[in-house]
């Protein structure tokens, strides 16, 4: 455990290269406050760059704190702060704008090219135990949810805004490629949106499990079947081709199955990113007229804090086999390495 004034931050140099090293504790400035970490979770995308150095055109460069699923406890606030104080127990919505440009007039500040986010290079992440962060991107949590169930409303919000971009309303029928955390974390926010069924598939028999307990209606595990196969699969289930599709692997042939799957008429959500090119049924689509849509990150969802759909989906408990309690978006999320199948993801909290 670090020595109180201390500031342990896990930081990645390179790839393969992670330190964990002392930092400065910084000071808040005008509308900023200054937090101690709590609950940091751990992302494919931290792994990606400790690993791999990269994630497409986002190369480190230089020395980065990972990090930006996470909660913590407000210590200090900066000028012109009024609507937190130190004692907050607050959700920390890692992107920030740095600019009022046209997107974030129109408030679609996520696409913002020059937008701040925790843990994309070259901006730190917050995998540390104190930092500072815009006070109107954190969000006060109510009493009964926790500081893990907190960290938990980023990968959150990456469902509810596909699902947003998806039209996900009352009596949709919802196909979800891929059962790992984001594809979880769909099943969850298109059920609280009213879908009337949610079909999800995966090759990981266990994972699909998971997914039953989070709320999936039915199951495929995909073993060696065509695209057209799992897409006849998938109507068979439901009893109809669905209205919307939520492909959250970025495999190319599911996202073949999904474009195959989808009503006429119909909307695919492109979440999962895999290789920059990839073949699809493109004329199928098209003659269909089958809206493929794409989402970045999210924005203006962790104000769903505030609506108690979100409060649901954050805090309903739910019995364990060992008789004790679990809210649906923690045992949601698993760790997505390969060579760790179904492992818990590790959310890292500070001590003391």
């Amino acid at each position: 455990m670090a020595a109180p004034g201390q500031n342990l931050a896990v930081v990645v140099h390179r790839a393969g290269d992670l330190r964990l090293e002392n930092r400065p504790i910084p000071e808040p400035g005008p509308n900023e406050v200054l937090l101690r970490m709590h609950s940091v979770g751990i992302c494919g995308s931290d792994v990606h760059y400790w690993q791999n150095g990269r994630i497409g055109d986002f190369v480190v460069k230089d020395p980065m704190v990972l990090g930006h699923e996470a909660s913590g406890t407000v210590i200090k606030v900066g000028p012109g702060v009024t609507h937190l104080k130190p004692g907050d127990r607050v959700a920390i919505e890692p992107g920030v704008p740095r600019e009022m440009d046209e997107f974030c007039k129109t408030g679609r500040y996520n696409l913002s090219p020059t937008i701040f986010f925790c843990a994309t290079p070259p901006d730190d992440g917050n995998l540390c135990r104190y930092y500072k962060h815009s006070a109107s991107y954190c969000y006060k949590l109510p009493d009964n949810v926790t500081f893990e169930e907190g960290a938990l409303i980023e990968p959150l919000s990456v469902g509810i805004h596909a699902c947003k971009r998806a039209g996900v309303t009352l009596g949709s029928k919802v196909f979800v490629s891929g059962s790992g955390p984001i594809g979880l974390v769909n099943v969850l926010v298109a059920k609280m949106m009213g879908a009337a069924a949610v079909v999800i598939t995966d090759i990981s028999a266990s994972r699909l499990q998971k997914a039953k307990e989070v709320g999936a209606d039915f199951t495929i595990q995909v073993k060696n079947e065509t695209p057209q196969e799992v897409a006849s699969k998938v109507e068979s289930l439901l009893g109809c081709m669905p209205e919307i599709t939520v492909e959250c692997t970025g495999v190319q042939a599911c996202i073949q199955a999904g474009i195959y799957a989808t009503r006429s008429g119909g909307t695919l959500v492109l979440v999962g990113l895999g290789p920059e090119m990839v073949t699809v049924p493109i004329v199928n689509a098209a003659v269909r007229e089958v809206d493929i849509r794409g989402i970045f990150r999210y924005c203006n969802t962790p104000r769903f804090l505030d609506e108690p759909s979100t409060a649901n989906m954050a805090t309903a408990k739910q019995p364990s086999p060992a008789g004790l309690s679990h809210s649906p978006i923690s045992c949601s999320i698993w760790c997505k390495e390969r060579k760790r199948p179904n492992k818990p993801l590790l959310c890292c909290k500070q001590a003391g």
